[in-house]
């Protein structure tokens, strides 16, 4: 099964998931290996007794139940179990799931560069807090570090129950967006804004659509309190629809529900129309830029990897996609085990997004997802180069939020 890279400098390719299976000859053969699908069952279908009665009946290894993004479970089968549960009345879709990988204080220039120390929040002045909720669909979050506020989780990867973070790649995105305001470590664009662990992605960055989509379901049954939720992953595949039976349908339903998502555009320095979710028109899509003095002017000196100052990082996704911009080239941020690490890619730019949609929301609890995008691209700037294409997406600025 090929596999989709995580927003940390490479995406690799994966194949567009197929609605529904055509129905298999049961001539005899030798039993069929077992294989990972995302089932979707039509109005009025428990997906709970459903997902029991096919474990039962076809020998479905259920592994999550779906009852708020989507109306299914995910199952580990044989291709001919799915096809006979594929004609069951009961059932909308089965489609095949796919695997996935990974993408004192110090006011990092990132933080600097997109105005968090000038918003309402003040970043940096040692007294900075937002009232908001931000849901981290990745690799957990080390829930011990004193620099990151977190409240919860969900551990979506079989195994244990545990949201912690054996990656570090959810710990500084968690960071980015939220580090407290406390007069250590790093500051976040969102100071102190409780955190949501969900783990998609196990240590080593991997996981599948079916354990995004438990993490978007948890998410979408807490869409009274989580306003925000980040997800630095994605790969290659096309739009599809919000009636697609997968990713994209559970999004939209999320998003309906009222929470705002934020996502990588991804680091192939290709075309972001290509990569899901990063084409998806329900998010908010950010590409990468390269700074590293946290001001304009292109004057800045390389850190952590060579560049030029305010111009377009060369391994970010660009194209009509792409709703902003953001800091994403050697971004200081905490790090599981209570540390502090500097890393790169477009994962790194989606959490500025999502804390400074956490920052709006503070102030505007009742913005829809579509209104928190209109706002933040409103507020951006253009004091950057380099576009590679003809579409010049704002760089972030919260300064008046």
């Amino acid at each position: 099964m090929r596999r989709i890279r995580l927003a940390v400098i490479s995406f690799a390719t994966a194949a567009a998931l197929s609605v529904g299976l055509a129905p298999m000859a049961t001539a005899a053969a030798a039993p069929s290996p077992a294989e990972k699908y995302i089932v979707t069952l039509k109005p009025g279908a428990d997906p709970g007794t459903v997902a029991a009665k096919h474990q039962r009946s076809r020998g479905a290894s259920v592994t999550h139940v779906y009852r708020h993004a989507l109306h299914g479970y995910a199952a580990s089968m044989s291709s001919s179990a799915a096809a006979a549960i594929a004609a069951q009345p009961e059932v909308a879709a089965v489609i095949p799931d796919l695997d996935v990988q990974m993408s004192a204080q110090s006011l990092p220039p990132g933080i600097d560069r997109v105005g968090a120390d000038e918003s309402s929040a003040a970043a940096g002045d040692g007294r900075g807090t937002v009232d908001a909720d931000i849901a981290i669909l990745d690799t957990g979050i080390d829930a011990k570090h004193r620099d990151l506020n977190v409240v919860g989780g969900v551990n979506c990867i079989k195994g244990n129950n545990s949201y912690a973070d054996l990656n570090g790649h959810g710990t500084h995105v968690s960071g980015t967006a939220a580090a407290k305001d406390n007069s250590v470590g790093v500051v976040g664009v969102a100071p102190g804004a409780r955190l949501w662990a969900v783990r998609v992605l196990d240590a080593n960055g991997g996981g599948s659509w079916s354990s995004i989509i438990c993490g978007i379901d948890w998410v979408t049954a807490r869409a009274a309190t989580i306003e925000v939720a980040n997800m630095s992953l994605g790969g290659a595949g096309g739009a599809g629809s919000c009636t697609d039976h997968g990713l994209r349908e559970a999004i939209c339903r999320s998003t309906a529900a009222g929470v705002t998502y934020v996502v990588a555009a991804g680091n192939s320095a290709a075309d972001a129309g290509g990569f899901v979710p990063a084409t998806f028109d329900e998010v908010i899509t950010v590409s990468a830029i390269t700074d590293f003095d946290g001001e304009p002017g292109g004057v800045g000196t390389p850190s952590c990897q060579t560049g030029f100052d305010d111009t377009f990082a060369n391994f970010s996704n660009y194209g009509a996609d792409v709703d902003l911009t953001a800091p994403g080239m050697c971004v200081l941020s905490t790090w599981r085990g209570g540390g502090y690490r500097s890393i790169s890619g477009t994962s790194m730019a989606s959490p500025h997004v999502a804390g400074a949609a956490a920052l709006f929301l503070s102030a505007h609890p009742d913005a829809t997802p579509a209104v928190v995008r209109a706002a933040l691209v409103a507020a951006g700037t253009l004091d950057w180069t380099g576009d590679p294409d003809a579409v010049k997406e704002p760089l972030l600025d919260v300064a008046d939020f």
